[in-house]
């Protein structure tokens, strides 16, 4: 990773997942259907059109060692009214890991878009995500919900999307991986039980022995 570089920065290091992981039929829910908070760290869905007017850039990213920004986009969602919700696109490379290259001005989604990736709950920053002028344009070392809030003209949900990888987007910006799914209450509810199970089949199997050896002793 590159000097000056700290993994919170980087949000997460990408790790490769099975394709099956990012198929349509597990898409999940949209996130204009419910609660966003309680899509945190799920697969979701959502379709809007993008507004890069006021599209956010943050800084001192990497990719698999390569510096470069990330752009995340509001995706002003279809039959919510003015309500959007923000897609994390993609990576950027950008040699000093703060300044957009020019060709990102050509990396217009237009039109109606359906996103499939994973909710990120967006959460308070200690420096309100340090947002920094550098060379006319705004970026940003993270996403704080209330001074996002703040400064945007609509109202926005309280999860950013990452957008997962897919062979119908376009090569960039490229997007990211997340690096770990959840399933849900079910899933959480499903280890806690087998957890119970085993600790039971582990103190039977311990009494039993106890038992067994103070019976041959007697």
């Amino acid at each position: 990773m590159p000097a000056g570089f700290s993994s919170r920065a980087c949000w997460d290091s990408p790790q490769s997942l099975p394709a099956s992981a990012y198929g349509r039929s597990t898409a999940g829910p949209s996130v204009s259907q419910r609660g966003a908070a309680s899509l945190a760290n799920r697969r979701v869905r959502a379709t809007g059109v993008y507004d890069r007017t006021h599209e956010l850039v943050l800084r001192t990213q990497a990719l698999r060692e390569l510096p470069g920004v990330v752009l995340v986009t509001p995706l002003r969602l279809s039959g919510a009214g003015d309500t959007a919700v923000l897609v994390e696109r993609g990576f950027v490379p950008s040699p000093d890991a703060v300044t957009l290259p020019p060709e990102a001005a050509q990396l217009d989604e237009l039109g109606s878009q359906r996103v499939h990736g994973v909710a990120l709950a967006l959460t308070a920053e200690a420096d309100s995500g340090a947002p920094l002028v550098h060379h006319e344009m705004m970026t940003w070392r993270g996403l704080d919900l209330a001074a996002l809030r703040a400064r945007l003209p609509y109202p926005i949900l309280d999860v950013v999307i990452r957008q997962t990888p897919d062979s119908s987007l376009p090569q960039m910006p490229r997007r990211r991986e997340p690096t770990e799914l959840n399933e849900g209450p079910h899933l959480s509810y499903a280890i806690q039980w087998f957890a119970f199970a085993a600790i039971a089949v582990v103190f039977a199997v311990v009494f039993a022995v106890v038992f067994w050896r103070g019976g041959k002793r007697g």
